[in-house]
């Protein structure tokens, strides 16, 4: 007899995500120093640098932390130890045009609306539908 595997499910469901993101977002957009684009996007300066900026044709690296509204942790590059290589083209929306106000050497924390991030759809099991993701980015270095 044939077992069925259980299905992975996105996490959180739409509408928790989506109240859930709206008010991260809400109490995010009141803190002090804290900026937002044409876009939604909304953004901190941590440290600031001066020098170029990737384009959406530049590769960077670059160390990143990624949370969700509910605290749950994505991805930590600073705590491995390793960081992200990737072109600026493959990132997600919110992240592309994150990383294009960037001056290398800086670091910026990021809250990304979902319809900049994964949308309604998600992104398997580790980013459900509408969610908001919230990233803690570096900029190493543009190639």
């Amino acid at each position: 007899m044939a077992r069925n595997k259980p299905r992975k499910t996105a996490k959180g469901s739409t509408g928790k995500n989506k109240n859930l993101s709206q008010d991260y977002m809400a109490k995010y957009g009141n803190k002090a120093g804290v900026l937002e684009t044409n876009s939604g996007l909304m953004y901190r300066i941590i440290d600031d640098a001066e020098g170029a900026s990737p384009t959406e044709f530049d590769k960077v690296k670059l160390h990143q932390r990624i949370w969700l509204a509910d605290g749950s942790v994505i991805d930590d590059t600073y705590k491995s130890g390793f960081a992200e290589e990737f072109s600026v083209s493959e990132a997600i929306e919110g992240l592309q045009e994150g990383l294009q106000m960037m001056p290398l050497g800086a670091r910026y924390e990021f809250v990304i609306p979902a319809e900049l991030a994964w949308g309604r759809k998600g992104n398997g099991s580790k980013i459900g539908p509408n969610a908001v993701m919230i990233m803690d980015v570096r900029l190493l270095e543009i190639r």
